[in-house]
């Protein structure tokens, strides 16, 4: 029987042939996955450690977009959105099951407005070249409200339209976990670092790390680590320096979650100038309404950060301003909060909105390389920028980046999305096959979402999931489309984990009542936390 690369056992039964790597990446979001599928594609000896699951923190809480930074344009930062541009294209064609060329509509209540939008939105499609997504255009108020139904009327004038991409994010992370896999890298989810080793010299020579589901602790050798740890950046730097200096200030984002009925058809809205002077989406996402984001500074972090009250009230009322159909807290289905690492401001002058979202690659006097900053759409090119810094500094041989053109697992053209299976992309034959074989796999989970049985087992076999949240939150969407639908899932899911990984009835009910804890918080009433 062929052996399945995807296995726990098999990875770890693995890890002894390997005596030192060449590369270790700490942090299994977006920017370590990327680094680590740079530097496998390149033929070094990769290993990734992430501490609970893939995109668990922030690379599952984005707002779903693929984009240059509108925003960022309008603050001056060409560079930045040139790369983003750029970058954009190359994942709509690297992973095109997942990313979607998607309309957005800005739409305009002063008269001014058209004219100035539609001017820096052809800036926009210039510099995009010719991985440009399609032209922006001006369109008048009746096809404005042609294409947002529910859009309010009162005072509009027009609209601009405009594409950019919209994606699955901790999909797209499933799928590079499993294209590093393919290519060679050991990578391992629920495996924590607990330190960082050094030799007399102070220099980085390895970690310590732990197997969370079996507590046995191992120690990996590298002369190249890399800290792609996001928020968690600090707790890193601390192991090699107790005394580092904090250099990431956590930003939350906060999201809210509604029916399909608040923003029916196809298209997106963009409103560029909020109260808090931050840009709001409505984007069409999974048959929902994804809405967002907020931008409030915090102290400290976890990884199940909370929506704050004030934030939960800015987006209902924002949202509102533009629809005529009116969201009311009992109609908000999910709402979940992430974390930006943003690097920690020069002084108090600075605001969130103001800092960088560009990424660093900082060097530490042991050697020990971390990449912050950045977003999702630029995760490849931060990837190539960490481990070109890392052959400047001779930690490795000299090899060219292959990932610019490198398809991602999954990857097939997708034009049809009426089936919610697209997102699986070439993998849908697979789960196919499951159902096939077992037809009870082809039930629903839940009436209101249409995710299979089939889907949680294949998860488990192919997709490295391990508890109900891995399946649940990140394999399918279920946390993040209906909380309370993703709650009555908990126990059947937990069951079919248990039976294909052979966990006891303990398990099973220690799965059920962590995961019911989790999605409570996801649930509106639940949630909120007075600030």
């Amino acid at each position: 029987m062929k052996q399945n690369i995807f296995s726990r056992e098999h990875i770890i039964s693995e890890l002894p042939q390997v005596k030192k790597w060449d590369v270790i990446v700490i942090g299994g979001g977006a920017t370590g996955l990327g680094v680590a599928l740079d530097s496998v594609t390149r033929g070094y000896k990769t290993l990734l450690l992430e501490q609970v699951d893939y995109a668990k923190g922030t690379s599952s809480r984005s707002t779903k977009l693929v984009h240059g930074g509108v925003r960022y344009l309008a603050q001056g930062n060409i560079d930045l959105v040139k790369e983003a541009l750029y970058e954009r294209g190359l994942l709509a064609k690297n992973a095109p099951h997942l990313v979607k060329n998607q309309n957005f509509v800005i739409p305009n209540y002063r008269w001014w407005e058209g004219i100035y939008y539609t001017i820096g939105l052809k800036a926009y499609d210039f510099l995009a070249g010719k991985l440009s997504l399609g032209k922006s255009k001006h369109i008048n108020k009746t096809k404005t409200v042609e294409r947002l139904s529910t859009l309010r009327q009162k005072g509009l004038y027009g609209g601009v339209v405009y594409r950019d991409g919209q994606f699955d994010d901790s999909r797209l992370a499933t799928n590079i976990a499993q294209t590093c896999i393919e290519n060679g890298a050991t990578l391992l989810n629920h495996f924590k670092v607990t330190d960082l080793l050094q030799d007399d010299q102070k220099q980085i020579i390895g970690v310590e790390a732990i197997d969370i589901e079996t507590n046995e602790s191992y120690t990996f050798s590298s002369d190249l680590v890399i800290n792609a740890t996001g928020v968690f950046t600090d707790e890193i730097l601390r192991m090699e320096n107790a005394e580092a200096k904090k250099s990431v200030v956590p930003s939350q984002g906060v999201h809210l979650v509604f029916d399909k009925s608040f923003l029916p058809g196809d298209d997106a809205i963009m409103i560029p100038k909020t109260d808090d002077g931050r840009v709001l989406f409505a984007v069409p996402w999974h048959d929902k309404v994804l809405v967002g984001t907020t931008d409030t500074n915090l102290d400290d972090h976890s990884l199940e950060p909370q929506a704050q009250e004030q934030e939960i009230e800015f987006i209902l009322k924002t949202f509102n301003n533009y629809i005529e159909k009116k969201v009311t807290r009992a109609d908000v289905r999910s709402i979940f909060a992430g974390l930006r690492p943003l690097a920690a401001p020069k002084d108090s002058s600075e605001k969130t909105k103001e800092i960088s979202r560009s990424h660093k690659v900082i060097v530490s006097e042991t050697g020990l390389i971390t990449i912050t900053g950045g977003k999702w759409t630029t995760y490849r090119r931060m990837a190539q920028d960490t481990i070109n810094k890392a052959i400047s500094l001779k930690k490795l041989p000299k090899k060219k980046c292959q990932t610019e053109h490198l398809e991602i697992h999954g990857a097939m053209p997708t034009e049809n999305r009426e089936n919610h299976m697209y997102i699986y992309g070439t993998d849908q034959k697979g789960i196919t096959k499951l159902v096939d074989e077992d037809l009870s796999l082809g039930e629903k989970l839940h009436p209101r979402l249409p995710f299979l049985k089939a889907e949680v087992i294949w998860a488990v076999r192919y997709e490295m999931a391990r508890t109900v949240e891995d399946v649940l939150a990140r394999r399918v969407r279920a946390l993040f489309l209906d909380a309370a639908a993703a709650r009555d899932m908990t126990a059947e899911v937990a069951s079919l984990i248990a039976g294909e990984l052979h966990r006891d009835e303990g398990w099973k009910l220690n799965q059920i009542e962590e995961f019911t804890k989790l999605a409570n918080h996801y649930c509106i009433d639940s949630n909120t936390v007075i600030a």
